[in-house]
């Protein structure tokens, strides 16, 4: 998901925040009751002394670093390979032995500690090796502290300053408007249309719409705490003042941190097995030369009669000997061989749009039995592609890919053939109306980037604007109802716009029929909200009174609708008797004649379905691990064949009243997880690896970094991941495709 990256402060002091304060669910409390706890007020903020003991107390509003290895540490680590320590034991030896030699005078000829010098080289190498490939993979955190922003503007002593974020202090009282980034967390106190983007947390890319006056419960997910706003998220729409709750690492962002610190690399199936091999090797070779200078001693001192002398030139010689047969068991050019081989799979990967950022996840791979994949960009376009529309005597069904405006309308008993033909449009006027509704009454541009001509196919089309709006332009354009042509004839006057309290939108447009000019309204929002402001429906080209059994099944049509996990929307018009205001009043929203109903859904991947067939026949488990709700996960779970109908789905909520042993035995049988945060997707993959399962975790934002650290082999969106993604992870799919991952499991 999309994420601004910019400078976060850092420092390696840790702050003392009040445990009782930092363990609130500030999400549950009133507005003024936040306030009495800081001493703040929603006026003039917090005074200059508070702010002077909030630091000395909570300390900079910093992301903090516990005590890390230093590089010396990393380096010394690489020597801790039983085989490389039986190496630094045989070049001891030899040097003390040809030291022994030119104290003696016997060495002549000979280059001194020859042995010893190329014995140390190779342990030196494979040392400075392991700790390059080590040194570089600890870079996670440091793109953690870039996700703030450096200046925030506050209310103090009566007065709007603004201010570094590292002196934001609990109880400051925050302004936000749209295009910032806030700077800490905390609790709405005022809003106006208000939008987040919230990706950072929950992965997410739609913007979430904000209210200051609603209380939570206590189990509300991080994603629906919509009185909250939390650092690291982006601003989009709208205004703010919030009360700070939170700085530093007791943020959201900053829990995400201490995930990832607190989690330790496991080894790979590979360095497993060359631990077993090492220990093998060595344990072989230690016998080994007991037995050789052991029986070489007795020999020798049942020949001599045990005289000193002989013994001990014996000793020596079979000392020298020994050595050279502990050498020549341990295989000191393995890693190279290693190295090369696993480098040369990487090659072969990256044409297959996998790039590996560590060496051994080459061949993790093709160990993998479990993959925990996020939906939105992996599984899905992350685009929104209309599925669905109903109007009250009809429900169409429509095909097409992503935003290309080319595809096709389908009655919804038709059967689902390739050569099925699709409806002529102008047989259903009612439709081709919905059609205009979706054009005139949007913001968004629709625009393709062709290869060769402008407006060609064969080109990618992209959005400005809001995704949704986007996708009912892709709709239209499908229906051969363009923007351009729609705007040019029916010029928009006016408009009542779109607020979380109204949770709909106006526009106003102009036409002519004749001299006379002729004013129509289209409205889009909450199908329930508009179908209440609705008295007449459109059938044919005729508009008929709205019975209650048509209110009835208008409702039930959206609910139908929605509980296969697509957002709805509703759509209605009126004819205007007069030109409006230039900025009417929504009680013009009245009367409305309903036009129907569209369903949209980030559509997946037409690749993923065969890519998770192929995971199932090799004996490979996918599971869907997402931040999205419950319905939009189980409709996209069972299209693409992760999960079957009945399949239970385990939610944040569910999921946090597990301990960690419950968990390890629900795993087995959830193939489905939703609204879930960062701490149970790492809760998740630690449960699956407790059970014996190699996992590959795959993620694109700042909330599956420690998950995709903690896993087998985490995989990172090269496309939509963010830096502190890709920096947790062994292998980045060049192409967000789930199905790359299935082809470098078979490669690995």
């Amino acid at each position: 998901m999309f994420v601004s990256v910019i400078t976060f402060p850092v420092t390696s002091k840790v702050p003392s925040n009040s445990s009782s304060e930092s363990a609130q669910a500030w999400h549950t409390l009133e507005i003024d009751k936040t306030l009495r706890v800081f001493g703040s007020d929603r006026d003039a903020g917090l005074t200059s002394q508070q702010v002077s003991e909030g630091l000395q107390r909570y300390g900079p509003n910093e992301l903090t670093e516990t005590g890390g290895r230093s590089g010396w540490a990393i380096f010394l680590d690489q020597f801790k390979n039983i085989m490389l320590l039986m190496l630094i034991g045989v070049a001891i030896v030899s040097g003390v032995l040809d030291l022994l030699k030119l104290q003696g005078g016997n060495a002549e000829g000979e280059v001194p500690f020859k042995d010893t010098i190329a014995i140390m080289a190779i342990v030196i190498l494979n040392g400075v090796l392991g700790y390059l490939q080590e040194s570089r993979a600890e870079k996670a955190l440091a793109a953690l502290k870039r996700l703030s922003s450096p200046k925030v503007r506050v209310i103090r002593d009566r007065r709007i300053i603004e201010v570094n974020a590292k002196e934001l202090v609990p109880g400051d009282v925050m302004l936000l408007e749209a295009g910032v980034q806030v700077a800490a967390d905390g609790r709405l106190v005022e809003q106006a249309n208000l939008q987040i983007r919230e990706a950072a947390l929950t992965g997410e890319a739609e913007a979430v719409s904000k209210q200051a006056d609603q209380q939570l419960g206590e189990d509300i997910a991080l994603g629906d705490r919509t009185n909250m706003v939390f650092q690291g998220t982006e601003v989009v729409f709208g205004r703010g003042k919030v009360v700070v709750t939170g700085t530093g690492m007791q943020t959201e962002l900053g829990k995400i941190a201490s995930l990832l610190q607190s989690v330790e690399s496991e080894p790979t199936p590979l360095q497993q097995r060359m631990g077993q091999l090492g220990n093998v090797l060595v344990s072989g070779s230690l016998v080994l030369v007991a037995l050789v200078v052991g029986g070489g001693l007795i020999h020798t001192g049942i020949q001599t009669g045990w005289q000193t002398n002989q013994i001990f030139n014996t000793f020596v010689e079979l000392i020298e000997v020994s050595l050279s047969m502990a050498v020549a068991v341990v295989p000191e050019g393995l890693p190279a061989v290693i190295t090369v081989t696993l480098a040369l799979g990487t090659q072969r990967m990256v044409r297959r749009h996998a790039l590996i950022r560590k060496l051994p996840a080459v061949e993790t791979l093709g160990s993998v039995t479990t993959i925990c994949s996020d939906k939105t960009g992996t599984l899905t376009q992350n685009k929104m592609v209309v599925q669905k529309v109903a109007t009250t005597d009809k429900t169409f069904r429509v095909t097409g890919e992503g935003y290309i405006p080319q595809g096709g309308f389908y009655l919804e008993s038709q059967p689902e053939a390739a050569n099925s033909p699709s409806i002529a449009l102008d047989e259903y006027p009612e439709l081709q109306m919905l059609l205009s509704a979706c054009v005139l009454c949007n913001d968004a541009v629709l625009q393709c980037e062709a290869q060769n001509t402008p407006g060609q196919s064969g080109g990618n089309w992209t959005i400005l604007g809001d995704p949704t709006e986007g996708a009912l332009l892709s709709l239209a354009g499908k229906g051969g109802v363009q923007k351009e042509a729609m705007d040019a004839g029916l010029p928009r006057v006016a408009e009542i716009p779109f607020s979380s309290e109204r949770k709909r939108m106006s526009a106003i447009v102009r036409g002519a029929e004749g001299n006379n000019q002729l004013y129509m309204m289209f409205t889009k929002g909450s199908p329930e909200l508009i179908l209440e402001r609705c008295t007449t429906y459109q059938s044919g080209d005729q508009a008929f009174v709205l019975t209650p059994q048509n209110r009835s099944q208008i409702l039930e049509q959206n609910n139908y609708m929605a509980s296969k996990g697509l957002r709805v929307l509703g759509f209605a018009f009126k004819n205007l008797d007069a030109e409006p205001a230039k900025e009417p009043d929504e009680q013009i929203e009245h009367e409305l004649v309903w036009l129907g109903l569209v369903g949209m859904l980030d559509a997946p991947r037409p690749e993923v379905r065969d890519a998770v067939a192929k995971c199932k026949q090799a004996g490979i488990r996918p599971v869907m691990i997402t931040g999205d709700h419950q319905l939009t996960a189980r409709a996209i779970a069972y299209d693409l064949g992760i999960a079957s109908q009945g399949d239970r789905v385990l939610t944040g909520t569910e999921l946090q009243k597990l301990s960690q042993e419950n968990l390890k035995q629900e795993v087995e049988q959830v193939s489905i997880y939703a609204r879930v945060s960062p701490e149970h997707k790492l809760r998740i993959v630690q449960a699956l690896q407790s059970r014996g399962k190699f996992v590959a975790m795959t993620g694109d934002g700042v909330n599956d970094a420690p998950a995709l650290k903690q896993a087998d082999i985490g995989i990172a969106m090269g496309i939509t991941g963010t830096d502190v993604s890709k920096e947790a992870s062994d292998m980045v799919l060049l192409d967000d495709n789930f199905a790359t991952i299935v082809a470098a499991t078979e490669e690995g």
